[in-house]
């Protein structure tokens, strides 16, 4: 472990950062350039005090887990991700590591998106990372783990999980969330993440073993669809998805016209939160 180069390195990236960039309230005037520790800190989920000592070559060596957090909180690209592991002593990142370190032209994007649903999403339909209110509209997805990251995973094996839409539309997204899972087996292999997804669901769901058979395949660019929320009730909205180059990462920005139902009440989502999800 590199100590002083790796608190240089963090210390100059947090300084280069400033509060817009990460979707922050630019507030009163600062004596200091770029973001402060504690706000990188409750951005990568840790405390300030153990950032601080980070910064001034003293903390313990981060695990794989908090080192990716910081590159998520930095904004890194995939070179300084991997720089960021090497320094602090940790062999290259994981694949699970470099799936879903998130696009940091994408991420720019979804930090200025605070009035709609936005979220970005793997090609395997694991939610990396999301704001408020498409927390409040889809839930918070981060306790999940395994095969259960992926919402086509879930969409078949979980029946809750189809609840947020409209039952006349459930088969359009069974077949929607097949084709899309064969868009991301051929580009990555049957050997990747997306093969051995492929092969669980298969014998996890007979649904899901029909529809492959199908041979569709697609990637949805945009959508209009009805969601339903529990306190709201059905929302109409329209979804566009922005792809990365090598169409890894999308992200999804759900809207509705100004001054419509559907519109009042993505508003209220920012008002109602996640309280119903911590409530059940």
């Amino acid at each position: 472990m590199e100590r002083e180069e790796l608190a240089a390195f963090l210390r100059r990236r947090r300084e280069e950062l400033r509060p817009e960039d990460v979707g922050l309230p630019v507030g009163a005037r600062r004596r200091a350039p770029g973001l402060r520790r504690e706000e990188v800190a409750a951005l990568a989920a840790m405390s300030t005090d153990y950032y601080t000592r980070l910064e001034q070559q003293r903390g313990p060596q981060p695990s794989e887990q908090m080192l990716a957090s910081l590159a998520r909180a930095l904004r890194l690209t995939d070179d300084e991700r991997d720089y960021l592991f090497r320094v602090s002593g940790r062999n290259a990142p994981s694949p699970q590591v470099t799936a879903t370190h998130v696009a940091p032209a994408l991420r720019r994007v979804l930090d200025r998106l605070d009035d709609t649903p936005a979220l970005i999403l793997s090609n395997l339909g694991e939610i990396l990372v999301q704001n408020r209110f498409a927390e409040a509209l889809f839930g918070d997805s981060s306790h999940f783990t395994g095969h259960a990251r992926s919402m086509i995973y879930r969409w078949f094996t979980d029946p809750g999980e189809r609840l947020v839409y409209p039952e006349h539309d459930r088969d359009r997204q069974s077949r929607a969330q097949v084709a899309n899972l064969r868009a991301a087996h051929a580009s990555m292999g049957s050997k990747s993440r997306a093969g051995e997804l492929v092969r669980v669901l298969r014998r996890e769901s007979a649904e899901f073993a029909a529809l492959w058979e199908r041979h569709e395949v697609a990637n949805r660019y945009e959508d209009h669809k009805v969601l339903i929320h529990p306190q709201l009730g059905e929302i109409e909205v329209d979804c566009q998805a922005l792809f990365t180059e090598d169409q890894s990462q999308l992200l999804l920005v759900l809207t509705a016209p100004p001054r419509t139902e559907a519109f009042d009440k993505i508003q209220l989502l920012g008002v109602l939160g996640t309280e119903r999800f911590s409530s059940a």
